[in-house]
Formats: structure tokens, sequence, C-alpha cells
């Protein structure tokens, strides 16, 4: 059985590593890693890829960036290319990026098998161009390999699919605990002269975030006035948009404000782990937060992860005045946030989604 995994950016490295190299033990099949090219740069894509060990990438298609349709429409060429030279049985890939719609669609349309993990989640929120990758997946895909019975329901009953529906947990929590141990060994906090509790994490990068300016200056307004520091590992694409809207100068003279290059996935985890609480626009930091504990304010007016509203998240738009109440809110009360926290397990699974969906896989063989 030959299987293709197909990924393109961060979260997609994290959160399948783990099926990877569960994928590559099994003798019946033969599993190669199909990189897009939607994440380039060394800081993004690279830096993971050493980080996790993640076996060596058969193939990168070098995308780069672009428009939603060029981006897609060159994808779905070069995957199918790839797909058919090399008689795939099987392909897998993950979460709402323009990656894993391309390579579903180019998968489905000539007869491959597509295996969608994280299938089912959902903010209800069309105006998101992921929430539109992450329906028209779910809608081709011949497995849907969903994190919670949230996403189950939202599959069966929302939107009338029957069949190829799997509950199998989300592999970001067995990567997570597997790297907040290795996470111990990062000196990111003395690099940047951090004490444990003593600041926030903060992350921006979505779309509908980015692309507005006066949201852009609303966080940092917000920011400004949040009284403890705040350390900013900044997206090439916020800090594009921040130039662009005259905003640079402002986001630099914030004193509790620190702008830092995009770390590697150890030093970003011990950062967020060891913040006081985080705020972030990022539906995969929800779901880390969840196993570490840490308090979460959502850079969103929705989100895709609803199990963990009102326990480790809360949603805050990216309103100054909201952000402010609800940094607030958290600080005041955050003793007892963790300490219920603690006393929960991560609504995303019990830390073997990742063997689950491999023996799934693997089992299928190549019915239809």
């Amino acid at each position: 059985m030959k299987i293709a995994l197909t990924l393109g950016t961060r979260p997609e490295i994290i959160k399948l590593y783990r099926l990877a190299l569960a994928l590559r033990k099994d003798k019946r099949a033969k599993t190669e890693i199909i990189h897009s090219g939607q994440h380039y740069s060394y800081l993004m894509n690279e830096k993971f890829i050493e980080e996790l060990h993640l076996p060596e990438i058969s193939k990168n298609l070098e995308v780069g960036s672009g428009s939603h349709a060029s981006q897609v429409g060159t994808m779905l060429v070069k995957f199918e290319s790839e797909f058919l030279e090399k008689g795939y049985d099987f392909v897998v890939a993950e979460g709402d990026t323009n990656s894993t719609l391309a390579s579903c669609l180019a998968a489905e349309k000539i007869g491959i098998q597509f295996g969608h993990v994280e299938a089912g989640i959902r903010s209800f929120d069309r105006e998101m161009p992921e929430e539109i990758n992450r329906v028209l997946t779910d809608q081709v895909s011949s497995f849907l390999f969903a994190p919670t019975r949230t996403a189950v329901s939202n599959l069966k009953k929302s939107e009338a699919i029957k069949k190829g529906i799997f509950l199998t947990g989300n592999p970001i929590v067995e990567a997570t605990r597997e790297n907040l141990e290795k996470a111990k060994k990062s000196r990111i906090l003395g690099k940047l002269g951090l004490e444990e509790n003593a600041y926030c994490t903060l992350t921006l990068h979505r779309e509908e975030n980015t692309k507005s300016r006066e949201k852009m200056k609303a966080l940092l307004n917000a920011a400004g006035k949040i009284g403890r520091k705040i350390i900013y590992p900044i997206h090439p694409r916020s800090e594009k948009t921040l130039k662009e809207y005259g905003l640079w100068e402002k986001a630099q003279s914030i004193p509790n404000l620190e702008l830092i290059e995009p770390l590697g996935y150890l030093d970003f985890l011990s950062l967020c782990k060891n913040s006081k609480y985080i705020l972030t626009d990022s539906g995969g930091i929800q779901e880390e937060a969840s196993i570490y504990n840490k308090p979460v304010i959502i850079l969103r007016e929705n989100t895709e992860r609803p199990e963990i509203l009102g326990k480790w998240g809360w949603l805050a738009g990216v309103n100054e005045k909201r952000i402010l109440q609800r940094a607030k809110w958290v600080e005041k009360n955050h003793a007892s946030i963790v300490a219920k926290a603690k006393k929960l397990q991560t609504p995303f699974g019990d830390g073997k989604a990742s063997e689950r969906i491999a023996k799934i896989i693997l089992e299928s063989g190549n019915r239809r």
C-alpha cells in the first residue's frame, strides 16, 4: 500500500509527524511525505521539521505564496501529477489550509482515497477562508477523522454526511505531550530575560485579522495598556501588514511589547507554557493550552474549538475594550482558572489519535 502524507504549514508538521512515524513503522505500507511549499521560510518550515525529526520529505512542490486561487490551482496541478506518477493508494492531510483542500480534490478526482485529519471542526463563519476549506474537504473526503464528538455531530447533523466518519481524537495531544518534555531543555526564557508566569505570549496571523488596519491598531492599543510584558513572535504576514498600514513604528515603540522573530517549535512551546496567559487567534494554540492548562484570550469572534470555552479559553475579538476587560478578568481569576483546568482532561483525546488513524488507513486497503 502506497500512502502519501501531504502538508504545507507549521501546524500540519506538528500534528502529522507522529502519524507519519506510525505509518512508517508498518511493513504493509510505504509512506511518503509531500510538502506543498505553502510555508517556505526556514523559521516557518525547515526548523520545525528538524526539531521534530520528521521523516525526510519525498517531494517539495515549492508552490510558495500567492492568492487563494493561484495557490490552490497550482497545488491541484502539482499534486495530481505527483499522485499519478507515484501511484498512491491513499492520501492523508490535516486541517484547513489550501494545501489540505488541494490535495483532497486532486486525490479524490483521480480515484485515490483521501483521509482528512481534524474533520468536522466548524466555526460556522464562512468569511474565514479556512472554514471554506474545511467544509469542502469534508464533503469530498472518503475518510473523516474527527477529533471530538462535537466534530462528529457537525458532520452528521449539520452537513448530513453519513459514511466514513471516525472519532479518533486529535494528534495534537500526543505531539504536545511528547514535546513538552523536549521543551524543558529550551533556553528561550533566559535568552529573553523572562521569568515564569511574569509575561504573556501573543500571536496573530489569521487573514480576517491581519487584513484589517482597524483590528491591528486595536490590538496594539490593547497591548500597550495591559500591565504585563508581552512577547510577540511575529508572523511574516502580520509584520508585512503592520508595515503596510504604517503601524510598525507604533508596534516597536510600545514599552511592554517585545517583537521577536518566529521561534522553533520547542522554544515556542516553552514560551507559551511558561507565560501567565496567551492572547492568540490560533486554533492549534487553543488546543495546546488545554493540555498544559494555560488560560487563552481568543482574538476572534468565534472558534472551531468550542470545547475549550469557559474552561481554558474566552473570546474577545480584536477589540481594544474587550481584550482589556478579558485580560483584567483573567489576571484577577488566574489562580482559580488554572486550578479548575488542572482537574479537567483535554477535550481533544487521550493521546492515541495517530495510532488510531494509522490503523484505519492501513486496514482500508484500496477499497472505496
